[in-house]
């Protein structure tokens, strides 16, 4: 194996169970718990009309506008997995298409984010199957490499590792460190319990507001 041109398979993906619990919580609630550092670029927008992604990261390195190695991750993931592309936020060719599409959604792929560009958006954003993209061309990729599977990357500013947890709603992308996920899980239901009492108490007319002014006050301001 030579470093920009490999494919590592000594990392674990994490149990069914995490990725379950996780799926029940929204990105928004779960950044909160990692006090909102780990956040993706927003420019990396669903391509997908609905759906939410929750998955092990199947993390690939390739080459701006080559996707020899993509391809190569489709034939390696597992049900679930989430594959995650570094292709260094260029978009001058689709990384994926309607083709790599339909065949990861065969396989039970759980969606895609890439640090590029897709095509056939009119298909992907009909589907069901969640895709992230940095933008849209009508032109295609090469298939030369190099590229790497396996390893650590880049996508959007935050750094993704094989196994970690990715997340994906509405609001945009988030990765869960394999490491601290468990940790995280916990602080996530906390907050989402006390959210949920909060909604409660504005649905039924018992809402406390009165933080607002102690707050305030406490910044010296006379009210």
């Amino acid at each position: 194996m030579t470093t920009g041109f490999r494919i590592l398979s000594d990392w674990t993906r994490p149990s069914q169970g995490l990725l379950d619990a996780f799926k029940c919580i929204q990105t928004a609630i779960v950044s909160d718990n990692m006090n909102r550092l780990f956040a993706c670029d927003m420019a990396l927008r669903p391509i997908h009309r609905t759906g939410t992604m929750c998955g092990a990261a199947l993390t690939v390195r390739t080459r701006p506008g080559d996707n020899l190695m993509v391809h190569k991750a489709l034939d390696l993931a597992r049900a679930g997995d989430v594959i995650v592309v570094d292709a260094g936020g260029d978009t001058t060719n689709a990384i994926i298409g309607e083709i790599m599409w339909s065949y990861a959604k065969r396989r039970g792929v759980a969606g895609f984010v890439i640090d590029g560009a897709v095509r056939d958006t009119a298909v992907l954003a009909a589907g069901e199957l969640p895709v992230y993209a940095r933008g849209a061309t009508h032109r295609g990729p090469y298939k030369d490499g190099p590229g790497e599977i396996g390893v650590p990357i880049s996508v959007g500013g935050m750094t993704v590792l094989p196994g970690d947890i990715i997340l994906g709603d509405e609001d945009g992308v988030l990765a869960i460190p394999q490491v601290e996920a468990e940790a995280i899980l916990a602080l996530a239901q906390v907050q989402q319990a006390r959210e949920g009492a909060i909604l409660k108490s504005i649905a039924d007319g018992t809402i406390d507001r009165s933080w607002v002014d102690q707050t305030l006050t406490a910044k010296g301001l006379k009210l």
